[in-house]
């Protein structure tokens, strides 16, 4: 998103309720009463929006979820107790023992740990490859793996991946792809490139207090003949059949949220809104001084010390950095000391 004064505008008109405060309410309710009976059965059977139960749902956190998913340009997300929880929330309500993950490129710890430890107790495989090796990335999708994952800034190898053709890809062969979008938000947006799901931890740039540990899962509408009505996907087609356009978040629900409950707390959510308000501000800020920041410390550090950004002609991924992510890749660099006592 180049134009960071829309989203600044949909913020104002997305903050406030229905008694029209000023400031996002915080309902912190864990549990709703019910008009009737028939009401009670209405709202459990999915038929009424109305609050269920906070593990499921929470006023406050509605108002976070929508405001993501239109930043997105999503049908609608999922806000989640932490970005691990969102990750796992995914993982979880999509695959099932035997089913097989390919990881491409570098991976915050935590994101390796899960897959490759958690899952794998619970029978999902999972294989790595770098962000170049299409032809690996190619002859995997053809074997009829279930998920791709990659992360828009490899972390912390700032790798820049191919987004494009890597979705393309992953669209040509039936592929659920999610994308990991935690160091890019609005300067990125892989719903628009095809992507089918987009995670956040909400608790870096979104909010960018440190005071609000969060998460979000974004997703794409279902389509009349998409790829999950493959074979590889039909233990989702029940809830497919039963939710239409949904589908993709009413997974995500009754399979994982409802049953887990990695759900955040609604004083959090309110503080993430809180910190939204900012974000364009902080992003340009963040954009526009990285460059400097870097070259800088290029400049200025001894010979021993390498500095390594996108934003840096020298780098790899320079070309990218400017056609594909219109210079605005996040704020961390990496300083390479070749060994300890130079650290």
């Amino acid at each position: 998103m180049k134009d960071f004064d829309y989203f600044n505008t949909l913020l104002v008109q997305n903050v406030g309720s229905k008694v029209r405060a000023i400031a996002p309410t915080i309902t912190s309710s864990a549990a709703y009463g019910y008009e009737n009976a028939e009401e009670a059965e209405a709202i459990f059977k999915g038929e009424v929006a109305n609050p269920l139960y906070a593990r499921v749902g929470n006023p406050t956190t509605a108002k976070l979820e929508s405001i993501i998913a239109k930043m997105e340009g999503g049908l609608s997300s999922i806000a989640t107790s932490s970005g691990m929880g969102a990750l796992a929330m995914i993982l979880t309500a999509y695959l099932k023992s035997e089913d097989d993950i390919l990881c491409i490129g570098g991976f915050f710890g935590g994101t390796y740990t899960l897959v490759d430890e958690t899952m794998k107790r619970f029978g999902v495989k999972s294989s790595f490859c770098g962000i170049d090796e299409f032809d690996h990335i190619e002859e995997k999708l053809q074997k009829g793996i279930q998920l791709v994952l990659i992360e828009t800034v490899g972390n912390p190898s700032l790798e820049l991946p191919n987004l494009p053709k890597i979705i393309e890809l992953c669209n040509q062969y039936d592929t659920l792809i999610v994308i990991d979008n935690t160091v890019t938000p609005l300067t990125c947006r892989p719903l628009e490139l095809g992507a089918d799901i987009v995670i956040h931890s909400t608790t870096k740039a979104m909010s960018g207090h440190s005071s609000a540990l969060g998460g979000v899962a974004i997703f794409r509408a279902l389509k009349e003949k998409d790829k999950l009505h493959h074979t590889k996907y039909s233990h989702l087609h029940k809830i497919m059949e039963k939710m239409g356009k949904k589908a993709l978040i009413a997974i995500a629900k009754k399979r994982a949220m409802r049953d887990i409950g990695m759900s955040p707390n609604a004083h959090g959510s309110f503080l993430t809104m809180l910190g939204l308000e900012t974000l364009t501000l902080r992003l340009e800020r963040v954009n526009n001084s990285i460059p400097i920041i870097v070259d800088t410390l290029a400049k200025e550090l001894p010979n021993t010390i390498t500095v390594s950004h996108p934003s840096m002609t020298s780098n790899p991924y320079h070309t990218r950095y400017v056609e594909n992510f219109q210079k605005a890749c996040g704020p961390i660099f990496t300083l390479d000391c070749q060994n300890k006592e130079v650290a």
